[in-house]
């Protein structure tokens, strides 16, 4: 099935939590609950309304899918190397992705998952005549945040991805794949449409909803996918003169839940990122106990093309010897394991931050012929790592490199950035060719091939529905 078989009727039990809810089932494999109310009645208050919507946040669905949607194309980026050999693990290492692959599920299960509880949320919303304005507005915002972000990573993992916009599971589950150009409209229509619905006053604390700050985050990112550098440089100029957040210079608390760096970050029951730790989502983990080796490490390729005098170098990662090897070992965040006597730590999970879209404003400054701004936007987070400013003769060219550089030492292991900048960008060298058959296709020539910047299409799922086509360069 396309979506999730999200029932008519909701769970009592995640409407009234206002929590973190925590399962080991996806939301297709929910039968039907003891104790049940109508979706129109969930709305019928704006308590239940509320609760509703904040379950968005606290699916196992969406925690299951953070991880891997860091793990598998860091993997493809060459950024990340998998400890642990396996078939489905080392296809994405080698860019040699088969459409029978286990992992590649894991990227669409829980994002259509999400969207599919985003779009009943949103025509319960919709539906409501018992909401105040504000709060209508405010979670109607959310959940068209919330589709707009998952739709950014399928569009950008699979190209032409089915675009359900209903509350309708049978309907959906035989959608063809729509565009990739529309889905882009699509989302950027939601994010500005969320824009107009939010403020930037946060709706929980230490910034675990959405405001409007995020949506521009957010709106920023894909108009730089979408090459639209003007209105790329507008958005993340109202994130970075909101006001309300300041680049964190203490890099050993930048991704602390109280970091003024952080936008948006979710929740989770022990304070312990899902990034450190399998206590909050399965999946693999950045962190192991002492003397044994983490599931995932940072590629030497990538630890060794940061400048030397780079602080992230050491704050965010670990060079460690185990059993004779020496492994990068990510340390962004910082706690594995509680405190002796603490019931919880003191990091989330962070989804966006600042310092990207400072990246993302001097790319866009770049491309638009503004050197001067790029650079001081660049320089701002060179200053935060301790690195001296750039040339201010550096050419056009060096700079959009360097600005690509930039990008890879601060943004690596999170939200798998490296490899979407590496397929979004043209080669130097041109002929139609991308940053990623050029650094990629250079690392690996044996089974490298241009079609490997998109991901297959799930097997499983063209079974059950046979209105979707497969990606070029996979069997069909």
């Amino acid at each position: 099935m396309l979506s999730f078989n999200i029932h008519k009727k909701v769970l009592l039990s995640l409407l009234l939590t206002g929590g973190v809810f925590s399962s080991c089932k996806k939301l297709v494999e929910i039968g039907p609950p003891t104790t049940q109310v109508g979706l129109d009645q969930a709305f019928a208050s704006e308590a239940t309304a509320t609760s509703a919507v904040v379950g968005i946040y606290n699916t196992s669905a969406i925690r299951e899918w953070m991880f891997p949607m860091s793990e598998l194309p860091g993997l493809s980026a060459n950024e990340l190397q998998n400890n642990v050999s396996s078939p489905a693990y080392d296809e994405f290492k080698t860019n040699s992705i088969t459409v029978t692959n286990t992992l590649v599920p894991n990227l669409w299960y829980g994002a259509y998952g999400t969207i599919s509880q985003a779009n009943a949320m949103m025509d319960g919303l919709n539906r409501s005549t018992a909401l105040s304005p504000a709060v209508k507005n405010q979670l109607l915002g959310e959940t068209k945040v919330w589709r707009a972000f998952i739709y950014g990573y399928l569009v950008s993992m699979f190209n032409d991805v089915p675009l359900p916009l209903k509350d309708d599971p049978l309907g959906n589950a035989t959608l063809a794949r729509t565009p990739a150009s529309q889905v882009w409209t699509q989302l950027i229509t939601d994010l500005n449409e969320a824009q107009g619905l939010l403020t930037d006053a946060y709706p929980a604390t230490q910034r675990t909803r959405i405001n409007r700050q995020a949506a521009n985050a957010l709106l920023a990112r894909a108009y730089l996918y979408q090459r639209d550098w003007a209105k790329a440089e507008a958005a993340a100029s109202a994130v970075i003169n909101s006001g309300i957040y300041s680049l964190n210079k203490d890099l050993n608390t930048t991704f602390s839940n109280s970091s003024n760096e952080v936008i948006w970050q979710l929740a989770t029951l022990t304070g312990l990122s899902i990034y450190m730790t399998n206590r909050d989502a399965q999946g693999g983990s950045y962190a192991a106990a002492a003397g044994t080796v983490p599931a995932v490490t940072l590629t030497d390729t990538l630890y060794n093309s940061m400048e030397a005098g780079d602080k992230r170098k050491t704050a965010w990662v670990a060079a460690t010897d185990i059993g004779g090897q020496n492994y990068k070992v990510i340390t962004k965040y910082k706690l594995r394991v509680l405190a002796t006597g603490s019931t919880m730590g003191n990091e989330y999970s962070v989804i966006l931050r600042l310092a990207e879209q400072y990246l993302i404003r001097a790319e866009a400054r770049a491309q638009l012929g503004n050197i001067p701004g790029a650079i001081a936007d660049v320089n701002a987070i060179r200053d935060k790592a301790g690195l001296p400013a750039l040339d201010n003769s550096i050419s056009q060219a060096n700079l959009l490199l360097a600005i690509e550089k930039e990008r890879k030492a601060e943004l690596f292991g999170e939200w798998g950035h490296r490899w979407f900048d590496l397929k979004r960008t043209p080669a130097v060298s041109g002929g139609g060719k991308t940053r990623a058959d050029e650094v990629i296709g250079g690392m690996r020539p044996a089974t490298w091939t241009s079609t490997d910047v998109l991901y297959p299409i799930p097997d499983a799922q063209r079974v059950s529905n046979p209105a979707l086509t497969q990606n070029p360069g996979y069997n069909n």
